[in-house]
C-alpha cells in the first residue's frame, strides 16, 4: 500500500506520526543548521518553507522519535549535537494575519 500524501500538511510532527510520505531532506537541513549564521528563505508559495521550519523546530526540541529511519537519526547515534539545541521560538507565517488587540 502506498503511503498517504501530505497534501496541505505543514507540520512535521503530524506527517511523521500519521505515516504520511516524507522525502528525507534532513541531511540538507542539518547542513543548513550547522553551517552559516543567517538565512532568508524566499521561495514561492506552497514550496515547503513552513514544513522545513517545522522540521528544524522538532530537531531543536530534541524530538528523536519523529526522525526514525531518516538520515539525521543515523547521524545522531551517540551524539547529542544534532538534537536538542535548546529553546525554540517558532512564529508561523500565518501569524502575519492575526489581529493584535490594543490595550484600552
Amino acid at each position: 500500500m502506498l503511503p498517504k500524501l501530505p497534501i496541505g500538511q505543514q507540520d512535521f510532527r503530524g506527517i511523521a506520526e500519521n505515516d504520511y510520505l516524507y522525502v528525507d531532506k534532513t541531511r540538507l537541513i542539518h547542513q543548513l543548521v550547522t553551517s552559516g549564521k543567517y538565512y532568508f528563505l524566499s521561495r514561492p508559495r506552497r514550496f515547503g518553507k513552513s514544513l522545513t521550519l517545522s522540521v528544524i523546530k522538532e530537531l531543536f526540541l530534541g524530538s528523536r522519535e519523529l526522525f526514525k529511519g531518516l538520515w539525521v537519526e543515523n547521524k545522531a547515534r551517540g551524539k547529542n549535537k544534532v538534537f536538542n539545541y535548546g529553546a525554540v521560538i517558532f512564529v508561523p507565517g500565518k501569524a502575519r494575519r492575526m489581529r493584535i488587540a490594543k490595550a484600552t
